[in-house]
C-alpha cells in the first residue's frame, strides 16, 4: 500500500470515528457516501506518473468537496476539518522533508570531487519560490524618486490552501533613488524628457535594465496628477520601465501605499493598535486607518507643502489652484512674483493646517475643508489609536531641517501646533518621504493562484480592466442566475456587454459537478454574446481555487476558444480596476495590480483611476 493510498485511509477512518460518534444513526450510510465520493474524485483527477507530493496534494484538495455530499457547511463540518487538517498537515510536511532531502542528495552527488564539503541549501528554490525584481516610481507634486525592491513569495503549503498559492514573504529595498524636484515645463505641464532621463539614469546607477524588472508601479501623485500631461507620463514610464509595470494614480490607492510604505500598517499589527497614517506631500495629504495589519478606510485632501511655492526672499514663484482658493477665502489678493510677508504664509499654512486636522478628527464639515477635500470622508465609525505622518511635510514636523523653498515648514510647524493642543498620539513610522515610492515598488504586487487557464495568444499586460463582482453563489444558484447578474452588474455601471473588456468575479465557491460545471461555462456564454462576437477579451476571475477547471471546461464546451483568461484565488470588491501581467513561474501564476484600492463604504461603481 502506498503512503497516499494509506494516508486516504487514515482520512476515511477518521471521518467513520466522527460520524459515529456525533451522527451514529446514520454514521453508516454518511460514511460509504462520503468513501465513494472521495474515491471517485480522486480516481477522475489522478495521474499514472504522479509523484507522492501530487497524490497528497489531490488527497488535500479533493477532501472538502467529498465532505461536502454529506455535510452542510456549519459546526459539524468545520469540526471534522479541524480533525483531518492536522493529518494532512504533517503528512505534507514529512513528504516535503523527504523530496527536499533527495534533492539535497542529488545535488552533492552531482557536485565535482574538488568541491569543499558540505551541503549549501539554497534560500529560495526555485520551484516553490519566486524572487521577483519591483519598480515603484513616484512623481509628486514636489519631488519625483524610485527604488527598486527584491520581492520574495512562498508557495504556500497548507491543508487550507491546497493549490499552494505563491504569498509574498519578504521584500527587501535594494536600491533608493535620489530625490529630485519635480520638472515642469509650466504650471500645467510635466517636463516628461527630463523625467525620463532621470529614471534612466537611475537605472544605470542601480546597475539594473528595464528586462530585468517585473513587477511595480508608477504613480502619479498630488497636484502632478492634475497636469494636462500627466496620463502620458504615466504610460511613458509604466512601458518603459519593465516588463510589468503598472500604471496606476488616484488618490485613495496613493493613500493605501503610502500607510503600507511608511511602515504604519505592519506597525498596528505589531502593537494591536487602530493608527491612522497621514502622507502630506506638495499637493496632498492622503489619510489612511489602519488595523491588525489591514487598511480599511482611506481619504485625501488638498494639503500640501507646494500649493504655494515661496524662495528665501518670500517672492511667490508658484501658486496651485487650492491656493488660489483660500486666497480668495482669506481676502488676499497675491500673484506669481510677488512678495508675501512671513505672516501671511504662516497663515496660509494654518489655514491647511486647520482643515488637515478637521478631517483627520471627524467629517468635513468647514467650508474650507470641503473644498479641500478629494475624495469622501475617511470612516469615522472606526476609532483611532494613535497617528503617524509620513511623506516630505513629515520629515520636517518629525525634526528635518530641509526646506524646500515652499510653505512645507510652516505647514509642518501648524499641524504639530493643533497636534498638541488637540492632544492627539503621534507616532513616528519607519518611512516618511519615501513611504509612497516604497509602497508602490514593494506592495502593489497581488498573485493569482496556481490553478489558472489562459489562451497563450494572449499579448500580455492587460490594463485597466473593471470588475463586475457577479452575484452567484452556491445557495441562490439556479438556471438563468448567471445570465440576469452579469446584466444586473452591468447595467449597474451603466455598461453595455461587448462595449469594453470587463472581468467577471465570482465570490463563492461555486462547484458543484461537473455537469453544473457544463451549465455554468454554458451559461456565462449566453451572457457575452456581443463579447464573444466581437473576439474580445472574456476573463473570469473567482475568489476560490477553480480557475483551471472553469478556463478547461469553458473551451471544451463553449464557443470561446481563444481570448479566454480565468484566474483564481483573488480578493477583489466592486470598484476595483485591475491590471494584469504576462505569467510567472512557467505559467502557473499571475501578476495583478489593483489600482483602485477604495475602501469607503458609499464606493461609487468604477472610480477610475486618474491615469
Amino acid at each position: 500500500m502506498t503512503d497516499a493510498n494509506r494516508l486516504k485511509w487514515q482520512i476515511i477512518e477518521t471521518v467513520s470515528e466522527f460520524l459515529r460518534e456525533y451522527h451514529s444513526e446514520e454514521a453508516e450510510e454518511l460514511g460509504g457516501k462520503f468513501t465513494e465520493h472521495y474515491e471517485t474524485l480522486i480516481q477522475r483527477h489522478e495521474s499514472k506518473q504522479a509523484s507522492d507530493i501530487s497524490s497528497l496534494h489531490l488527497l488535500i484538495k479533493e477532501f472538502k468537496p467529498a465532505l461536502s455530499a454529506i455535510l452542510e457547511p456549519g459546526a459539524s463540518f468545520d469540526r471534522l476539518v479541524s480533525l483531518v487538517s492536522p493529518i494532512l498537515n504533517t503528512a505534507l510536511s514529512i513528504a516535503e522533508h523527504q523530496n527536499l532531502k533527495a534533492s539535497l542528495k542529488a545535488q552533492e552527488s552531482a557536485k565535482p570531487r574538488s568541491a569543499p564539503k558540505g551541503i549549501v541549501v539554497p534560500k529560495y528554490d526555485s520551484c516553490e519560490n519566486l524572487e521577483l525584481l519591483s519598480v515603484g516610481i513616484d512623481i509628486g507634486s514636489s519631488t519625483s524618486h524610485l527604488v527598486f525592491s527584491r520581492l520574495h513569495l512562498n508557495r504556500e503549503r497548507s491543508f487550507l490552501n491546497p493549490t499552494n498559492r505563491f504569498l509574498l514573504v519578504d521584500r527587501e529595498i535594494i536600491y533608493e533613488s535620489d530625490i529630485i524636484f519635480t520638472p515642469l515645463v509650466d504650471r500645467y505641464t510635466i517636463d516628461i524628457e527630463s523625467i525620463i532621463k532621470f529614471c534612466e539614469e537611475e537605472y544605470h546607477k542601480a546597475g539594473i535594465t528595464p528586462e530585468m524588472v517585473e513587477s511595480g508601479a508608477v504613480i502619479v501623485t498630488g497636484e502632478t496628477a492634475k497636469k494636462q500631461n500627466a496620463a502620458e507620463i504615466v504610460k511613458r514610464l509604466s512601458s518603459e520601465s519593465g516588463r510589468f509595470v503598472s500604471a496606476a494614480a488616484g488618490p485613495n490607492y496613493e493613500s493605501v501605499l503610502g500607510a503600507m510604505g511608511s511602515g504604519s500598517v505592519n506597525l498596528s499589527r505589531e502593537t494591536k493598535r487602530t493608527i491612522m497614517n497621514v502622507d502630506i506631500g506638495g499637493g496632498t495629504s492622503n489619510l489612511a486607518i489602519a488595523s491588525n495589519g489591514d487598511v480599511l478606510s482611506t481619504s485625501c485632501i488638498n494639503v500640501g507643502g507646494r500649493l504655494l511655492g515661496i524662495d528665501s526672499d518670500f517672492r511667490i514663484w508658484r501658486i496651485d489652484e487650492p491656493t488660489n482658493f483660500l486666497l480668495q477665502e482669506l481676502g488676499m489678493k497675491y500673484k506669481l512674483g510677488d512678495i508675501i510677508p512671513e505672516e501671511d504664509a504662516r497663515l496660509i499654512a494654518r489655514e491647511y493646517a486647520k482643515a488637515l486636522i478637521e478631517v483627520m478628527r471627524g467629517p468635513a464639515d468647514s467650508h474650507i475643508a470641503k473644498k479641500l477635500m478629494m475624495t469622501d470622508d475617511i470612516d469615522f465609525s472606526i476609532s483611532v489609536d494613535e497617528y503617524s505622518f509620513s511623506g516630505g511635510v513629515a520629515e520636517i514636523y518629525y525634526g528635518s531641517e530641509d526646506t524646500y523653498d515652499d510653505i512645507g515648514p510652516y505647514l509642518a510647524e501648524e499641524i504639530k501646533s493643533l497636534v498638541i493642543e488637540n492632544e492627539m498620539r503621534v507616532v513616528e513610522p519607519q518611512n516618511k518621504i519615501r513611504a509612497t515610492v516604497i509602497g508602490a515598488g514593494a506592495f502593489t504586487l497581488s498573485v493569482s493562484g496556481s490553478t489558472c487557464y489562459f489562451d497563450k495568444s494572449i499579448m500580455f499586460p492587460i490594463t485597466n480592466v473593471p470588475v463586475l463582482p457577479i452575484n452567484v453563489t452556491t445557495n441562490n444558484y439556479r438556471l438563468g442566475r448567471v445570465e440576469e447578474e452579469v446584466a444586473r452588474a452591468l447595467n449597474k455601471c451603466d455598461l453595455e456587454e461587448g462595449q469594453e473588456i470587463v472581468a467577471l468575479y465570482f465570490k463563492d465557491s461555486l462547484y458543484r459537478s461537473y455537469s453544473w460545471l457544463q451549465e455554468f461555462v454554458k451559461a456565462i456564454e449566453n451572457a457575452l454574446p456581443k463579447t464573444i462576437a466581437r473576439k474580445m477579451m472574456v476573463i473570469l476571475l473567482f475568489e476560490t481555487d477553480i480557475g483551471k477547471m472553469v478556463g478547461l471546461a469553458t473551451r471544451r464546451e463553449t464557443s470561446i476558444q481563444h481570448n479566454l483568461l480565468s484566474l483564481d484565488e483573488l480578493t477583489l470588491e466592486e470598484g476595483d480596476w485591475i491590471d494584469i501581467g504576462a505569467p510567472l513561474s512557467s505559467g502557473q501564476v499571475f501578476p495583478v495590480t489593483v489600482k483602485s484600492l477604495v475602501f469607503n463604504k458609499n464606493k461609487e461603481c468604477f472610480r477610475r483611476s486618474e491615469s
